[in-house]
């Protein structure tokens, strides 16, 4: 493949919700859960999300096992992931989490004017921590130019952990190989509320459906995994 292998992988609620409206981040799963997320992560080169998501939630996304860490470097890797933000106006914050933790760097894929703005914002982070660097990947941003940039890096896996805006991108692109959802036992019911993927053209529709491949309850909360058509037609 000349790009890497791409998992999507989102909390939701009943209703398709991956938060709600209070200032609070909701908790949609629960501790076995994350612990198979980590696991899920440890296996993976690079991880990417949204500047939505790096906004709202500031999140390290970090591999937390002590135990998962040291096995990635014992394979040769960096014990945590490289990061990866997706921001159409290039306005990150050089103080967010996700930039001043790990030890693989991050990389902000932007395009337009969000480039030199992106940069600006960039070189105003301390010298000693991770790297990080921007890229231009179309006006607005393609997966396509996103995933041909990390294969470029060596990325062979892909971890996509949202939000909604990417989740679309990602999914109407036919790019996605594997979908993993984790679906909390209880409805949001704000019609405010994030969802899981926005309107868009879906090539994963009635007339070519996903392909389940596995069930799984962890307590309350329902795992489901789903093979996508850019996986089957690589096989």
């Amino acid at each position: 493949m000349d790009r890497p292998h791409t998992i999507l992988s989102c909390a939701v609620s009943v209703d398709g919700r991956i938060d709600d409206t209070g200032p609070e981040r909701l908790r949609l799963s629960n501790e076995a859960d994350f612990a198979e997320i980590d696991e899920l992560r440890a296996e993976c080169d690079a991880i990417l999300v949204g500047a939505g998501t790096l906004r709202a939630d500031d999140p390290r996304l970090l591999v937390r096992s002590p135990e998962l860490r040291a096995r990635r470097r014992a394979q040769g890797r960096s014990g945590n992931l490289l990061k990866a933000v997706v921001t159409r106006s290039g306005d990150v914050d050089p103080a967010a989490r996700l930039f001043s933790t790990g030890d693989a760097g991050a990389v902000v894929y932007t395009g337009g004017g969000g480039v030199p703005l992106a940069r600006e914002r960039l070189a105003a982070r301390p010298t000693a921590e991770p790297p990080a660097e921007v890229v231009d990947a179309g006006d607005p941003p393609t997966a396509e130019a996103i995933l041909a940039d990390l294969a470029a890096r060596g990325v062979e896996r892909l971890l996509v952990e949202g939000g909604g805006h990417i989740h679309t991108l990602f999914l109407t692109s036919g790019l996605v190989d594997e979908l993993r959802l984790a679906v909390a036992p209880f409805f949001v019911g704000e019609g405010d509320a994030p969802r899981f993927v926005l309107p868009g053209a879906f090539p994963h529709g009635p007339g070519a459906p996903m392909r389940l491949i596995e069930t799984r309850a962890l307590g309350d909360v329902a795992v489901l995994r789903y093979r996508l058509g850019a996986a089957e037609e690589s096989r």
